[in-house]
């Protein structure tokens, strides 16, 4: 019997001194808790180490939540908690809604906060709308550039106002979408306008506009208003176009030109062929004159002094052409009459 009793006292020893650490480790959390009116046993104490979860996160949490008379239990926020979210902060949002009167579920909050989202910026939100600016300076062009209808650009610059739409938070556009959407708003209605004048001189006319369109569907906000804080008038974008335009129109025009002056400078090459031709005709056609003369002579068709009287009158007649030639045409003219 002596070993079996050194040996249940060995464990009696052990089983003391686990307690004693495990009252030791969890005394504090569990008194605080107690003495908070949000009870964690202890058992659950020790299941949360074992669950690798911070025990002092879960009952800090727990605590915060009881005193502003939220009924959130140790399950829950363990849950939340092995899933990756952050605990204190779904706590803090349910309780700022909870104080706002904004309905806010726990289960919304979680879902919130695992999808990504600052729940408790969404609630701050919610609760003190936040100013947008469009565009966004630190992400690209610090203004909206249109052009209306007469052909002067304009540059303008808008704030949005906008509320957390709790509802819409898990799956709901972001900024970027506002921004994106009001940019085209404002370009849409600065196009449309007959002059830039009437712009500048109602400048809210662009924020009804855009306002009106419903731009905040599908999206995690809501726009509570849209101001145009600036409106800068910018280059002659039309007067540009009609002389990029004109200027095409000429390098057209003289292309078109070119193009004839070549058919023409072809067309002539073709007729001075032509020419060319002919008189290569002419030359052959008279070779022949002496061919047929010399036939005619061989058929007697043509006699000797009708040969003599054809080359007087083509003697003749080259003499009156030089005469001519030489006196000019009127002179010539007044001879061949006497």
């Amino acid at each position: 019997m002596g070993p079996f009793v050194a040996v249940l006292g060995l464990f009696a020893a052990v089983a003391v001194l686990v307690m004693f650490v495990v009252f030791i480790s969890y005394v504090r959390l569990w008194l605080r808790a107690w003495l908070s009116e949000a009870s964690v046993s202890w058992l659950s104490l020790v299941g949360m180490s074992l669950r690798k979860v911070n025990p002092a996160v879960i009952v800090d949490s727990r605590i915060m939540a009881v005193k502003a008379g939220l009924n959130v239990s140790t399950n829950e926020l363990e849950t939340h908690y092995l899933a990756g979210g952050n605990v204190v902060k779904v706590v803090q949002a349910l309780i700022a809604a909870n104080k706002a009167n904004i309905d806010l579920s726990f289960q919304q909050a979680t879902a919130i906060d695992l999808a990504g989202r600052d729940v408790l910026d969404a609630v701050q939100t919610s609760v003190r709308p936040k100013v947008i600016d469009c565009p966004d300076p630190s992400k690209g062009a610090p203004v909206v550039a249109a052009v209306a209808m007469d052909g002067i650009q304009l540059k303008a610059k808008a704030r949005v106002t906008v509320r957390t739409n709790i509802k819409r938070l898990v799956g709901g556009a972001t900024e970027e979408t506002i921004i994106a959407r009001v940019g085209e708003g404002i370009v849409t209605t600065i196009g449309s306008s007959q002059s830039h004048k009437k712009v500048l001189e109602n400048p809210d006319s662009i924020s009804k506009t855009v306002l009106a369109r419903g731009l905040d569907a599908g999206t995690a906000f809501e726009i509570l208003s849209i101001d145009i804080a600036d409106v800068d008038v910018g280059e002659n974008i039309g007067a540009e176009l009609q002389i990029k335009q004109a200027e095409a129109d000429k390098q057209i025009a003289q292309a078109r030109a070119e193009e004839r002056r070549a058919m023409a400078r072809a067309r002539e090459a073709e007729m001075v062929a032509m020419v060319q031709e002919m008189r290569a005709r002419v030359v052959e056609a008279e070779a022949e004159v002496p061919k047929a003369m010399a036939e005619a002579f061989k058929k007697g068709n043509l006699g000797i002094m009708d040969y003599y009287r054809m080359k007087n009158i083509v003697a003749d007649t080259g003499m009156r052409e030089s005469i001519s030639r030489a006196e000019g045409p009127g002179q010539a003219d007044d001879q061949t009459q006497q």
